[in-house]
């Protein structure tokens, strides 16, 4: 399984990971080592972007799909990055469920799903149970299957392809190193400064 994910992801044009909030926002140590473990695997897909699910708030009356992806709209992003294959990690399960659901239903795109629970049936590839320990495992396949089909990264590490919104954030430029911007602990940002608390953010899934 963890092979077949790394073939789609390094071979379908414009492969995208969406983080969704318990890997995005540090509420304990084991949100920040997934989130790290995620960025582990983004740092092995050349020209991988990077788009996230913030919250699970409808964004009316538009969305700009090059700044986040929303479930209850997906196909809007996938379509306008024109995303042949993505990953779905921290994403809580039932909107994960819905996001799967509209994806396959709506796009060609090869929808894979990175679950610390169950897993998802309506993603095509799925592992369950994805902790920090499996995700790190999976970058490693990733890192080998890129190495076996002669896939080169870049010497800068710059390999996360920004979105034509999130250049224009950063003033123009195309690519970033996904490990430079790793936190170290879940000290120094957390879902907390916006009202969040640990056990609210377990009880959503």
């Amino acid at each position: 399984m963890m092979r077949e994910i790394a073939y789609q992801m390094l071979t379908r044009p414009n492969a995208t990971i969406f983080p969704g909030p318990l890997a995005l926002w540090a509420w304990n140590q084991h949100a920040v080592d997934r989130a790290r473990a995620v960025l582990e695997i983004a740092a092995q897909i050349p020209n991988v972007m990077i788009i996230p699910m913030p919250d699970y708030r409808p964004k009316y009356p538009k969305i700009d799909p090059e700044e986040v992806i929303n479930p209850n709209h997906p196909n809007l992003t996938i379509w306008g990055n024109r995303i042949e294959a993505c990953i779905f990690v921290g994403v809580h399960c039932h909107y994960a469920n819905l996001t799967l659901k509209m994806i396959r239903a709506g796009t060609s795109c090869c929808t894979i799903a990175l679950c610390a629970e169950q897993g998802h049936e309506d993603a095509m590839l799925s592992i369950r149970d994805a902790n920090a320990t499996k995700l790190l495992r999976l970058a490693q396949v990733v890192k080998r299957v890129r190495e076996e089909m002669g896939l080169e990264l870049p010497e800068n590490g710059e390999n996360v392809r920004f979105t034509g919104t999130q250049s224009r954030i950063h003033g123009g430029k195309t690519h970033t190193n996904p490990l430079e911007f790793m936190s170290l602990s879940a000290d120094l940002a957390g879902a907390a400064a916006y009202g969040h608390r640990p056990e609210g953010m377990e009880s959503e899934s």
